[in-house]
């Protein structure tokens, strides 16, 4: 196999599975995917350092579980499903550190406040406008806006992904878009 970059996501899940070219292949996995899952993750989190610590952990739990995936779904989907959970497992533990119990509106600016902190944030260009709106939305909202709008998701694999009907989703995604108009709107 000389050219890896050329084989398909099955074939290089084929290759892992041999021990010859398990590193090879995952790299290359990895390589196709990692930017994606990034800005994924990042867009959930906002700082950069917390984004890396989350996909870190996120590659660990594909290298461990690889051999046994099953190819029932593709391997995105698969990937995006574990970095989604990883990253809504780490939100939830940022907020059970928190000693305070808080409501969604002062979550959504606790994460307002990480979009102000991050370095080249200026709230009149419009991109830190739409960052703001999308943080002050609901955790899911904001889950299902990212995908379908960053990552043009269609629903069908976002119902894959989130393991939520499409149905749902389309109305999430409606509100979210709502919600987010009127934010820009006021502001």
């Amino acid at each position: 196999m000389a050219d890896w970059t050329q084989l398909s996501d099955s074939e290089l899940l084929r290759a892992f599975r041999e021990e010859a070219g398990k590193e090879k292949a995952f790299s290359e996995l990895i390589r196709r995917y990692q930017e994606r899952l990034y800005w994924h993750i990042r867009r959930m989190v906002i700082h950069h350092e917390d984004t890396n610590d989350i996909l870190q952990n996120v590659f660990i739990k594909v290298w461990r579980a690889l051999g046994e995936f099953r190819e029932e779904s593709n391997f995105y989907t698969w990937l995006y499903r574990i970095g989604t959970n990883e990253t809504l497992t780490w939100m939830e533990q940022q907020k059970r550190r928190s000693s305070i119990t808080i409501s969604d509106d002062e979550e959504g600016n606790g994460m307002g406040n990480r979009l102000k902190s991050e370095q080249g944030y200026d709230a009149n260009k419009i991109e830190w406008k739409l960052q703001q709106a999308i943080q002050t939305l609901p955790e899911k909202q904001r889950l299902v806006f990212n995908l379908r709008y960053y990552d043009e998701m269609p629903y069908e694999k976002m119902s894959e992904v989130l393991g939520t009907t499409e149905g749902a989703l389309k109305a999430s995604y409606h509100h979210a878009v709502k919600k987010i108009e009127a934010f820009l709107k006021d502001h």
